[in-house]
C-alpha cells in the first residue's frame, strides 16, 4: 500500500518504524520544521524528521508541499492541521491516544494523567475536518497506573498504536467504520503556568500534576525548585527528586540536608 506519514513527537517514531517494517511503500513523510532547542537555541529536526532520513524516505516540513495521491494518509501527532487537499487526496486516518469523544485535541495522554483518570484508549480514527470527531475504527483499552508518567503512557500507546496500525493495514476493509458517542471534552496545550503547585489542593492532585507535566514548580526556604518525582504514601505527598535552580536534580534527603536543619516551609 502507498501511504503517506505525517507525525512529529518521538513515541511516533516505533509506529511507523512498524509500518515501514510491514512492507507499505512510503511516498512521503511530513513532520514540523526545524526549531531552535535548547539554551544555545540549535536548530533541531523533529524524531520523525530524523527516523525519515535514518532510512532514506523523503521528508518534507511544509504541508504547502503536499501533492500527492497515495492509497492512504496515517498522521499519529503531526501537530498541523490537514487541508482539503490532503483529506480529498485519500483516505486518512489517525492515532489519538484517548477514549474518544473524551479529551480530544492536543493533550490527552497528559490531562488524563493531571486528572488522574486510571483508564484510558487508544483510537484508530478517521480524520475529518472536524477536530477529533472522525468515526471510530478500532479501540483499544489500557489501564494508567498510580505512578505511571507521561513518557511511561506515550511508550505503551507506541507500542498499541503501532500494532492496531499494522492490523488496520493489512486489510482495512475489514473494519466498520463507528461513530464516536458521548460527551464530548476537549483538552488544551499546558503551559509553564500550569506547572506551579498550589500547595492547598490535595497529595493526589498534586502528585498527578507531577508526573502528567514532568515537573510541578514552587518555592521551599525561599529557593525556587522544580518537583521532577513524587509517590503519595498514605495519603501523604512524598517528594523523591526535585532540582534547585542552578543546580543538577537530587533526591529529597540531599536538598534537607543542604538547608542545614532550618524547618521546611513548603511555597515559601
Amino acid at each position: 500500500m502507498k501511504l503517506v506519514l505525517m507525525g512529529t513527537n518521538a513515541f511516533v517514531v516505533p509506529m511507523f518504524d512498524a509500518i515501514l517494517k510491514a512492507g507499505h511503500e512510503i511516498v512521503a513523510v511530513f513532520t514540523r520544521a526545524p526549531k531552535p532547542m535548547g539554551r544555545k537555541k540549535v536548530m533541531t529536526s523533529s524524531p520523525v524528521n530524523l527516523w525519515a532520513e535514518e532510512n532514506n524516505l523523503p521528508v518534507y516540513t511544509n504541508i504547502k508541499d503536499y501533492n500527492f495521491l497515495p492509497d492512504m494518509v496515517v498522521v499519529v501527532s503531526y501537530g498541523v492541521i490537514l487541508r482539503e487537499n490532503v483529506l480529498n487526496s485519500a483516505s486518512c486516518i489517525n492515532i489519538h491516544p484517548s477514549d474518544l469523544p473524551k479529551y480530544r485535541g492536543p493533550s490527552p495522554i497528559r490531562t488524563a494523567i493531571f486528572n488522574g483518570d486510571r483508564q484510558s484508549a487508544v483510537c484508530l480514527m478517521q480524520i475529518k475536518s472536524e477536530l477529533d470527531a472522525g468515526d471510530v475504527y478500532m479501540r483499544r483499552k489500557f489501564d494508567i497506573g498510580e505512578n505511571d508518567t507521561n513518557e511511561d503512557v506515550e511508550n505503551l500507546v507506541s507500542a498499541l498504536g503501532a500494532d492496531m496500525l499494522v492490523e488496520y493495514l493489512a486489510d482495512p476493509k475489514k473494519y466498520i467504520p463507528i461513530p464516536q458517542t458521548g460527551d464530548v471534552t476537549y483538552t488544551h496545550k499546558f503551559t509553564g503556568d500550569d506547572e506551579i503547585i498550589d500547595w492547598s489542593r490535595g497529595a493526589y492532585a498534586i502528585h498527578n500534576q507531577v508526573r502528567a507535566l514532568g515537573a510541578g514548580r514552587t518555592k521551599i526556604n525561599g529557593i525556587d525548585v522544580k518537583i521532577l518525582e513524587t509517590r503519595v504514601e498514605n495519603g501523604v505527598l512524598k517528594i523523591i527528586r526535585l532540582q534547585p535552580s542552578g543546580k543538577n536534580p537530587m533526591d529529597w534527603k540531599s536538598f534537607v540536608n543542604g538547608l542545614r536543619g532550618a524547618q521546611v516551609e513548603l511555597g515559601k
